[in-house]
């Protein structure tokens, strides 16, 4: 980097990946040789004040979203996680069953 601030961004850099770390975000890992991960870039952005004075140096690791081939259906990925209104359903179900039977089955 050869702009004049280039340890303050370093430093927004550094803060990132940390906090990335410290909330365990991702794992680095050797992906298989069939796949060919998705990459990432850095955005940078400046918080100004109302005179203008830069009061901050934000960076943010994105992934290239735009480059996942086409023939591959992402939507159906997901991670199973039950909705809240079915927990409800089954909690209501137990309760009666409870009121009615003294017990669940």
């Amino acid at each position: 980097m050869s702009d004049i601030d280039s340890d303050k961004w370093l430093e927004a850099m550094k803060s990132e990946t940390d906090s990335m770390g410290s909330n365990q975000v991702w794992t680095l890992v050797d992906p298989p040789k069939s796949v060919r991960p998705v990459g990432c870039e850095g955005v940078y952005k400046c918080m100004f004040r109302a005179d203008g004075e830069v009061t901050t140096f934000k960076a943010r690791l994105m992934e290239k979203g735009y480059t996942q081939r086409s023939e591959v259906d992402f939507e159906n990925f997901y991670s199973p996680v039950a909705m809240a209104k079915s927990i409800r359903i089954l909690l209501a179900i137990a309760a009666w069953l409870i009121m009615k039977y003294g017990r669940l089955a």
